[in-house]
């Protein structure tokens, strides 16, 4: 067995998780008519339009920029939690699944299956607790393929992360990462 001592007294009990203190915003009504919209017209893989796509974020609170391309089957938490540049690419099958704020500056990259997470549960209480925090995409970043960004980080101005790579921290400016958890594997070079 390993040599650190496991205390079995201590287990998780998620009959005692209690998130009563967050508040999604929007109000109830909002919120479910929201969940159809977003079934309807987001997640579904046969709508193709951008421009009622940015339309619906809109009409539900985002700040949505010029030229901002929205592929099918993209999933969004909640609108109005959201801030979309210009010329930002949307790819599919992206969730942003935001609790807390998520702002997209200009000309940022989300690729395919790329998730932007801002909960995460606190496993160190047997009660699980719900944490949020935003998360910031400067001007230029690119998030790849299958990557995950989680609560509480910044990719500084055209960071780019990996695909399947996974972000825990910040990323400096200018530079590439890699991994899970993601390390700087070198700068990028602009031509």
């Amino acid at each position: 067995m390993d040599s650190q001592k496991i205390d079995s007294r201590k287990e998780t009990d998620l009959s005692s998780f209690d998130n009563s203190w967050y508040d999604p915003g929007g109000g109830s009504l909002k919120r479910v008519i929201w969940y159809f919209t977003n079934v309807l017209f987001f997640l579904n893989p046969l709508i193709p339009f951008s421009s009622l796509k940015r339309s619906l974020l809109k009409l539900f609170g985002a700040k949505v920029g010029a030229g901002v391309v929205i592929k099918p089957s993209v999933n969004i938490k909640y609108p109005w939690k959201l801030t979309i540049g210009d010329h930002v690419w949307i790819g599919e099958k992206v969730w942003i699944d935001n609790l807390a704020e998520v702002v997209i500056e200009d000309h940022v990259c989300l690729s395919q299956g790329a998730m932007l997470l801002t909960g995460n549960h606190d496993y160190k209480k047997s009660s699980f607790d719900l944490m949020i925090g935003e998360i910031h995409l400067e001007k230029g970043s690119w998030v790849g393929a299958q990557s995950l960004v989680g609560p509480n980080v910044r990719l500084h101005t055209h960071a780019i992360l990996s695909a399947g790579s996974v972000a825990t921290h910040d990323l400096k400016a200018y530079t590439i990462y890699k991994g899970n958890p993601c390390q700087e594997i070198r700068k990028r070079n602009m031509e």
